[in-house]
């Protein structure tokens, strides 16, 4: 049995004959090897002083124990504990001596393969012991009896130039990389630290231009540096490259002016120039598509906005077609979206506010809202939450959303995320406020309620009877998606009576060569319909029409023909899909289709009672839900003063003289009370203008 359990030891703790360096400290094998050849390589991975010491206490060659290799591994530890060290180490080599020697006698007379698994067990205390004498110089000795017994292996540490011991060399690396540090006068060191930064030597997309500008009959070196790709060649040739290296020699006035006010002034004619004090100011705008130019003799750099990426065009809305309304839709480009949203609204009070997300990303954010109608707290709770991210990356609005949400578990979206300019600006005039994330076609807007994600931008461009018909729709379609297949459920299953005797008899007819019970043909319904679904999302256009329809036709009527499923079934399942279609809110759209199935094992386990335990827990969620402060089901619950025009039922918009109040806009009127001036009088308001209490 022991030969078999060392042939198995041998093949699954399969170890290479030599390891290799510097993946594993140097072992001293259970082979008899001299110890000139384990000293030579030990003096290898040591310092000069070490090897002396090394050599006086050298054992003799005709010593061949393992003990005196341990010996000499441990007379590595430091200088303070050296002589206990000492001491403790030769009792236990006496002491493990003559256990050792006793098993090397034994081995020589026992069979090849114990022999094998001795040297393997010797193999790895020696490991253990040299990792600890050469990895945990100066520890205590508990620290390395403790290492020793648990037979711990550490690989090689790191050489001593490339390891920061103190603050003094951390500082100096850190101002070798040039971070929060002042730039140079020289411009060999400028010039260094930037290709240091940005490894010149391997990024084939960065590029350094070197050149020369006079100022004042004299000639200073001077280099601009940016990436291939992210910037505007011609702005740069033409707006700083050529002013500098040819107006340079033009005549200025300029005896009582600094080289750095010349410069400044006169020879960069690009109208976005700063500038920096420090490295770290001058990289994160050659990071965002600019240009850092650095002139010899100068503390300070400029850097230049020279953007010039590739950028997707305004489009129309992908995610929200309509039928009336704009047809234009945000891009992956900050700045065009704010502009798009400018040209909308064309207001001197629409405030963009700039912010940085992400330690290493640098994400460009804005903060956007109308300054005399944005409540003050609001604003400030959202640059509160956007400067406290601390996060490496953010990449899209989608992961801003999370971080900025009040509860991540709440089965509802809590921001309202669109790709319409439209209807962000009808949300700011509101008093709300929205955040656009660079990189993102979808602008965040907060705060929202529950009626915000049922309505469509379409509502506001259509006549009010069609808008309130429209929204009925989705409200009913809403309650199909949650509870059609979780009533049929309950129903076929617990609550007979509560159908008619021909529909009961209809239902149970078609399920008569069914095997399977409801619940099995129900989920498997859903879940194809979900695969279905998906499928045609990630397949190219035409091709995932195609599939949806055809897919759902085929697979339905194969499933009815097949007995797996019952006709009922599957015009319950369809009428399902058709209730989610109409969600105008994506987000919302995932969070029903998910609480669907939560309904369903309700109903499931027990009945109608189920499904309305579990309708209490989700509005008792829902109730207590905010969105920045704002209760999830205002103005309902709870119940706001304010006049509710268009929350469920949407009034004619000359009759939507108020903002929301539960915004706490700084103006609560939109309009006059007779918005149309044509008209001498309407209802409820007076001769004069005056509204009437019964309005």
């Amino acid at each position: 049995m022991k030969n078999i359990a060392s042939y198995l030891k041998n093949i699954l703790l399969f170890k290479p004959a030599n390891n290799k360096k510097p993946f594993m400290l140097d072992e001293s094998s259970g082979k008899q090897t001299s110890n000139k050849e384990s000293s030579e390589e030990k003096s290898s991975h040591k310092s000069s002083e070490e090897e002396k010491t090394q050599q006086d206490d050298k054992p003799s060659p005709g010593d061949k124990s393992q003990e005196d290799d341990k010996s000499s591994s441990v007379n590595n530890f430091s200088e303070e504990d050296k002589s206990s060290s000492e001491d403790k180490s030769s009792e236990e080599e006496q002491s493990s001596s003559g256990d050792k020697s006793s098993e090397e006698d034994k081995l020589s007379e026992s069979k090849l393969s114990k022999n094998q698994a001795s040297n393997e067990k010797t193999d790895e205390n020696s490991e253990d012991v040299e990792g600890v004498s050469e990895n945990y110089t100066g520890s205590k000795k508990s620290d390395r009896k403790k290492y020793r017994k648990k037979g711990i292996i550490r690989p090689i540490p790191i050489k001593d130039s490339e390891i920061l011991k103190n603050k003094d060399d951390r500082k100096a690396q850190k101002n070798y990389d040039g971070q929060d540090t002042r730039i140079s006068k020289s411009m060999r060191t400028c010039l260094e630290v930037m290709k240091q930064r940005y490894s010149a030597d391997i990024n084939g997309d960065f590029k350094i231009r070197e050149f020369k500008v006079q100022v004042k009959d004299k000639a200073y070196d001077a280099f601009v540096c940016f990436f291939d790709g992210l910037t505007n060649t011609s702005i740069i040739n033409s707006s700083i490259l050529v002013p500098m290296m040819t107006m340079s020699i033009m005549p200025i006035d300029t005896e009582e002016q600094s080289v750095k006010e010349i410069i400044y002034n006169h020879l960069i004619p690009q109208n976005q120039i700063t500038i920096c004090k420090t490295y770290q100011e001058v990289v994160d705008g050659v990071n965002f598509g600019g240009i850092g130019i650095f002139v010899d003799t100068l503390d300070v750099a400029f850097a230049g906005d020279v953007k010039g990426w590739e950028h997707r065009s305004v489009e129309k809305p992908e995610t929200e077609l309509n039928i009336r309304g704009p047809r234009e839709s945000f891009n992956e480009t900050c700045r065009v979206n704010s502009a798009l949203l400018r040209k909308t609204l064309k207001d001197e009070n629409l405030i963009v506010e700039d912010v940085l997300v992400g330690v290493r990303s640098k994400t460009p954010c804005s903060i956007v809202y109308i300054k005399n109608i944005a409540n003050k707290k609001l604003v400030d709770e959202v640059r509160k939450r956007l400067k406290s991210i601390k996060i490496a990356y953010l990449r899209d609005s989608g992961e801003l959303e999370s971080l900025l949400e009040d509860d991540t578990f709440l089965p509802a979206p809590q921001m309202l995320l669109t790709e319409r300019p439209d209807r962000v600006a009808s949300y700011l005039s509101e008093g709300r406020v929205a955040i656009i994330v660079h990189g993102s076609p979808f602008v965040i807007v907060v705060p929202i309620t529950l009626f915000n994600l049922i309505h469509s931008p379409e509502d506001d461009y259509l006549r009010f009877p069609y808008s309130t018909l429209l929204r009925m729709v989705r409200i009913f379609g809403t309650m199909i998606t949650l509870f059609l297949p979780a009533t049929y459920l309950a129903i076929t299953t617990y609550h007979h009576e509560m159908v008619p005797t021909d529909l009961l008899l209809a239902i149970a007819s078609s399920r008569e060569k069914v095997p399977f019970p409801t619940i099995i043909s129900l989920l498997m319904m859903e879940i194809s319909f979900e695969l279905i679904r998906e499928a045609g999302v990630r397949i190219p256009g035409p091709i995932g029409s195609t599939l949806s329809i055809v897919g759902a036709l085929i697979l339905g009527q194969a499933a009815v023909s097949a007995n797996l499923v019952s006709p009922i079934l599957i015009i319950i399942v369809a009428v399902t899909g058709l209730g989610s279609f109409a969600i105008p809110d994506f987000s919302l759209g995932y969070s029903l289709r998910a609480l669907r199935f939560c309904y369903i094992f309700l109903a499931y386990f027990a009945g109608l009672i189920g499904i309305t335990f579990g309708i209490f827990l989700h509005l008792l969620f829902l109730v207590d839900a905010k969105s920045f402060g704002v209760p999830f089901f205002v103005p309902f619950a709870p119940r706001s003063k304010g006049r509710r025009k268009n929350t469920v039922i949407r009034l004619p918009i000359w009759a939507q003289e108020y903002r929301p109040d539960f915004l706490n806009p700084k103006d609560i009127k939109q309009q006059p009370s007779i918005s149309r001036g044509w008209v001498k009088s309407e209802k409820g308001v007076k001769a004069d203008g005056r509204e009437s209490k019964n309005r």
